[in-house]
């Protein structure tokens, strides 16, 4: 297993434009949404670590200094349940990194993270049916996309 560490872009700001660039080159979002969430994330910390400002958060996954993976955490991703929420999203490890644990150790981490910031319960929609469950995810329901005609399942974490 190749050496890697997880910065939180709220701790590490100089990654933000870098960060940015990758996820919306992974998941074709606008670059724009990327840049505004992460500069709402470093504004947050200005204002503490408290419930109220804990969301957005992201996070990468850094091998020297390149993103291998990334995951963010925001209040919705898309979808027509607004209550459940706050949402992990833009879950990626680069292809050539997968299966070496990356990206659950990624998803505990920020498990982690968000239950020290005072949420214990975070919301994931993917098509995946059983990658999640190894990471202590159970699925809850489905939920509608914005803009799909297809329904996505909807995943529910609580950290203990």
């Amino acid at each position: 297993m190749n050496d890697h560490r997880i910065i939180k872009i709220q701790k590490h700001p100089e990654w933000k434009n870098a960060a940015a660039q990758w996820f919306h080159e992974k998941w074709k979002i606008p670059l724009e949404a990327y840049q505004e969430s992460m500069e709402e994330c470093l504004d947050n910390a200005a204002y503490g670590e408290q419930k109220g400002n804990a969301v957005p958060q992201w996070y990468l996954v850094l091998e020297g200094d390149k993103i291998i993976a990334g995951l963010g955490v925001i209040e919705n991703d898309f979808h027509d349940r607004k209550d459940l929420a706050p949402n992990v999203c833009g879950v990626y490890v680069e292809e050539d990194c997968r299966c070496q644990g990356i990206a659950g150790e990624m998803l505990s981490f920020v498990c982690r993270d968000m239950k020290e910031k005072g949420i214990d319960t975070l919301y994931l929609v993917t098509d995946h049916t059983s990658f999640y469950e190894r990471y202590q995810w159970e699925f809850l329901c489905m939920v509608q996309g914005e803009g799909e005609e297809e329904m996505t399942r909807m995943y529910v974490h609580q950290e203990r």
